[in-house]
């Protein structure tokens, strides 16, 4: 299963990247995290980065991400909106929002992996 995470802010490309940078320090997801370009639009030059796409398998990763999403937002400033979409649905945090107690149990419910039987 892949995580697909969109960022939303005034300074979008500055948090892509801070971003980027700290999921690729997670020890339990490295390697798992690429930056996607989206195609170029008819009157674009190039193809924007769009997303980070994380693969997500059994053995803890989606627990990992969920938790190092929550701590990361809880340090940027509050016009950061991160958007994690995965075939079991999407949600969609705010980083003034972070710390209610409500948004570990929805990423986590968006990341969770079955293991295989």
């Amino acid at each position: 299963m892949e995580a697909e995470i969109r960022i939303s802010s005034d300074d979008e490309i500055t948090e892509f990247a801070a971003l980027r940078e700290w999921l690729r320090g997670e020890r339990a997801l490295t390697g798992m995290v690429k930056a996607v370009r989206k195609p170029p639009a008819r009157t674009e030059l190039g193809g924007a980065l769009d997303l980070l796409a994380v693969a997500l398998g059994s053995g803890g990763a989606g627990v990992t991400l969920a938790k190092s999403l929550v701590i990361w937002l809880r340090t940027r400033r509050p016009d950061v909106t991160v958007t994690v979409t995965t075939p079991s649905g999407t949600v969609t945090l705010k980083a003034k929002q972070v710390r209610d107690g409500d948004v570990m149990p929805l990423l986590e419910a968006v990341l969770k992996v079955r293991d295989e039987p």
